[in-house]
């Protein structure tokens, strides 16, 4: 049970909505297009070393993976790639953010059974436009005091919000699905963090098994386990 609770954030994607299907969905058609240029595994490799080589310049979210994926069209193709292709990316991207907002199971209820009881906010990492997109599609705006998109999820970063938001560390508990950018670094500032693992984590987002296995990480099989951790 957490106890001196007062200030409950949540990541968005892959937490409160689905979100990295859609990236995996879109690199499967990627590879497809380059088929002709490189074999399927190693266009998926192409491409992540070249998502994680653009994050300092483009950032998180879709509009750096569309960009990628043009930059590694290129490259795999020694420049050859169409026209036809590179717009065909393009719109990969465009259909990825008019995708719907797909609830993970038991988010609203959570949020209600919250709601009023303790200061909800959002903290995630991606596009600016994309996420208040997502945001004001699910209609969970109303149930949360604040929105962060934050450029980078470290223990600094986090840090930084927490003061700027007047949120002591010992009355603050995050939840999300990511190890490495929602629980580890909370942890480290003597916060408190639960993990909801999503059925599909980029790579990116993996931490080893020797890191989980020295940490005391509480997993939760579901958001709707969360209300069994606090007081309501």
């Amino acid at each position: 049970m957490f106890n001196n609770i007062k200030v409950i954030g949540f990541d968005a994607d892959d937490t409160l909505w689905v979100n990295e299907t859609y990236f995996r969905d879109t690199e499967k058609v990627f590879a497809e297009l380059l088929s002709g240029y490189e074999t399927l595994n190693k266009i998926d490799q192409e491409l992540f070393k070249k998502e994680i080589d653009n994050l300092e310049i483009y950032g998180y979210g879709i509009k750096g993976f569309v960009l990628s994926m043009v930059e590694s069209a290129i490259e795999l193709s020694n420049g050859n790639v169409s026209a036809q292709v590179i717009e065909k990316i393009l719109n990969l991207g465009k259909e990825m953010l008019s995708k719907p907002v797909e609830l993970l199971d038991g988010v609203e209820d959570v949020l209600k059974a919250l709601h009023g009881k303790y200061k909800l906010i959002v903290l995630t990492k991606g596009d600016l436009l994309d996420q208040k997109r997502k945001l004001e599609k699910s209609n969970l705006s109303d149930y949360f005091h604040h929105i962060e998109v934050m450029t980078e999820k470290s223990e600094k970063d986090y840090q930084e919000v927490l003061k700027h938001l007047d949120i002591k560390a010992d009355e603050f508990l995050m939840v999300g699905n990511s190890l490495k950018s929602d629980v580890l670094p909370l942890l480290k500032l003597g916060s408190n963090a639960v993990h909801v693992p999503f059925h599909i984590t980029w790579a990116h987002e993996t931490v080893s098994e020797n890191t989980v296995a020295k940490t005391n990480i509480v997993t939760l099989t579901s958001l709707k386990e969360l209300l069994n951790h606090i007081k309501i």
